[in-house]
């Protein structure tokens, strides 16, 4: 009796394999990928172009590169910086990361 309870466990006691388990865990898979990593990544990005589309002359900003300043002139895809009294340097729209609070 317990050499054949012991043999029908060895081959998998008459159940199958779920065929579609390895398509369930690529599509679980690809769920965390996109709530932990991708979404996240997405909404920042979304963010910053709100960022750059309401930038306004007078505004105080930090540049990618850490530069404060502000803004000057607003072009399409240049803004002039004034970073001290009389200095004002050109910088790339997209390289203004922060607006800073009104001091």
């Amino acid at each position: 009796m317990v050499s054949e309870a012991f043999a029908m466990a060895a081959n998998g006691g008459g159940q199958q394999a779920n065929p579609y388990s390895g398509i369930i865990m690529l599509v679980l898979m690809f769920a965390i990928f996109y709530f932990l990593l991708i979404r996240p990544q997405q909404k920042r990005a979304k963010q910053h172009r709100e960022l750059l589309d309401a930038l306004q002359v007078g505004d105080q900003v930090v540049t990618a590169g850490g530069i404060h300043g502000r803004i000057v002139t607003l072009q399409d895809t240049v803004v002039t910086l004034e970073i001290a009294t009389g200095v004002k340097i050109k910088v790339n729209r997209a390289s203004i990361a922060n607006k800073k609070a009104a001091e």
